[in-house]
């Protein structure tokens, strides 16, 4: 009897904690209940968005995957990128949201520093691609000169309202480095050129009228459709500190609706487009 006893208090003392505690899931996130696994939602199929995650920021990557997923691209692009904090994001939007995406990474750098890991074993950094319909013929570069820190581009051919998409994402070298960004948009514009339908994602760190963005600028548009390359062009800014930087750049379509939205879980915010790809 004394032997029943004991067990009966200790299961309903495990009962206790699970109700005070929540259930465990990584990162933290202790309230999150998955999904039934028929609950899974379509993404909008012709909806695009760019987003520098913002590295290192040490926040939730339950809050990113919900940020998101209120949105339900079929393509978003990241930079600033720890292959880890993005494989999380991947399942909490599927566990969480019943959005389903495939991945692509083209990382440039392996720093301990910024995604964890082991001094020996270093995570991956640089930009990802979610896509809700499969990628395909993936390429990408580091920059011959990245600056401060290395920095490159990727692409993928994946769907977008129902036709095939060129999508490339990019994240620029850091202000105050323009001679350098003109030669990375300089090796980007020569590959977009190669696509009569392509969108191009990215954090370029540099202003609209900045002149190392012409290049870019001749290609394609960007989806804001009031931004120009033009001091009065009337360009949303995309950062806390009141600046456009981040773009989605249109060839071969035209935006249909274009939105920004400021994020607590980065300095830059989430820019969202919507497009006509007929």
């Amino acid at each position: 009897m004394f032997g029943r006893g004991m067990r009966l208090l200790a299961g309903a003392m495990a009962v206790a904690c699970l109700v005070l505690v929540g259930p465990s899931a990584p990162s933290g996130a202790v309230s999150g209940r998955a999904l039934p696994v028929t609950a899974v939602r379509e993404a909008v199929p012709n909806r695009v968005m760019t987003w520098n995650i913002c590295n290192p920021c040490n926040v939730s990557n339950v809050g990113r995957a919900a940020e998101i997923a209120a949105y339900a691209p079929q393509v978003i692009g990241f930079q600033e990128a720890c292959v880890r904090d993005v494989e999380r994001i991947r399942e909490y939007l599927e566990r969480l949201h019943g959005l389903v995406y495939h991945v692509e990474y083209g990382t440039v750098l392996q720093n301990w520093g910024r995604c964890g890991g082991l001094p020996w074993s270093p995570g991956a950094f640089g930009q990802a691609v979610l896509s809700a319909a499969p990628m395909t013929d993936r390429a990408g570069a580091e920059y011959p000169d990245g600056g401060s820190e290395d920095r490159g581009y990727m692409a993928v051919t994946t769907t977008v309202g129902g036709r095939s998409v060129r999508v490339f994402n990019t994240h620029l070298a850091q202000r105050r480095q323009e001679d350098v960004r003109a030669d990375q948009v300089g090796v980007l514009a020569a590959e977009v050129a190669r696509y009569d339908r392509a969108v191009v994602l990215g954090d370029f760190n540099a202003v609209p009228d900045a002149p190392e963005l012409a290049p870019m600028w001749e290609l394609a548009a960007d989806a804001d459709p009031g931004c120009r390359p033009s001091p009065v062009g009337a360009c949303e800014p995309t950062t806390d500190w009141q600046s456009k930087f981040d773009y989605v750049f249109l060839r071969g379509m035209t935006p249909l609706e274009h939105s920004v939205k400021s994020t607590s879980y980065s300095d830059h915010h989430l820019v969202r487009a919507d497009l006509d790809l007929t």
